[in-house]
């Protein structure tokens, strides 16, 4: 390897050039057509699909990383499944998997999650993450935007915690933030719908239904992934994730189809 000798810059324009890319980042994600609650694998899977529609997609995460539960697999042994027909998305998004047996196909989940990320983002994603979702911004009886507060808040002691949030303006919110489906969480409290919790686990029975029950939940809100078992009193599935790209797949479309008619 050749000698490297890296150009003049000096503390102050490494931290100018992030300051300034974070701030035009975040004007930037102040209104968009979709924010998507939760960057799980049906939050990613919904933003790739979405983006690749041309859809202005925000992604909000509370925690430093992206992925969710689609890091680590089961138990943190790093494979993941996936029943058929959920291989078809993988081969849409680009992530590798081999035939365990019939129907049944596994992927290295450190590889699956980052091939996701990947794509949401190439796609045209924007993410804020270690932002956690406070409230949502509701008038006349619809979800048009999300209240945002740094999620390392949650660590600092009370006095510290007092600090005001900001808004994002949207036209449609999508709640991935998986079991503790915090975005209808907020709609519940108010007593606007309710929230059942999930089941115990089914895998068959879950997989399934969490896909056929993804839907407009609240005007302007949408639900996909685990927070639909936590709507309707689903079962849960357990370390399978066919269910949650198919969900994010089709909250996709249904989103796509909402926003054409609202531009109509």
């Amino acid at each position: 390897m050749k000698k490297v000798k890296f150009v003049s810059e000096g503390e102050k324009e490494i931290s100018a050039a992030i300051i300034e890319g974070f701030l035009h980042h975040l004007q930037q994600s102040l209104e968009s057509d979709c924010i998507i609650v939760g960057a799980g694998p049906s939050g990613l899977t919904a933003a790739k699909y979405l983006s690749d529609y041309g859809v202005k997609v925000v992604l909000i995460e509370r925690n430093n990383y992206l992925g969710g539960g689609f890091w680590s697999g089961g138990c943190f042994m790093n494979t993941v499944t996936f029943r058929a027909p959920a291989h078809l998305i993988l081969e849409e998004v680009g992530i590798s998997y081999s035939s365990y047996k019939k129907d049944l196909y596994i992927s290295s989940a450190p590889l699956a999650c980052a091939t996701l990320v990947a794509s949401s983002l190439k796609a045209g994603t924007r993410v804020l993450n270690l932002t956690a979702l406070e409230d949502l911004v509701l008038k006349k009886n619809r979800v048009c935007g999300v209240v945002i507060n740094w999620s390392a808040l949650d660590y600092m002691p009370a006095p510290i915690r007092c600090l005001d949030p900001l808004a994002l303006e949207t036209k449609i919110v999508i709640d991935a933030s998986g079991h503790e489906a915090y975005a209808v969480k907020k709609l519940s409290q108010r007593k606007l719908m309710s929230l059942e919790g999930e089941a115990a686990m089914w895998i068959e029975k879950s997989e399934d239904l969490v896909v056929e029950k993804t839907s407009e939940v609240y005007p302007g809100l949408f639900v996909c992934g685990m927070s639909v078992a936590a709507v309707f009193g689903i079962p849960r599935m357990g370390p399978t994730f066919g269910a949650m790209l198919a969900s994010g797949k089709k909250v996709a479309e249904l989103v796509k189809k909402k926003l054409q008619r609202k531009d109509k």
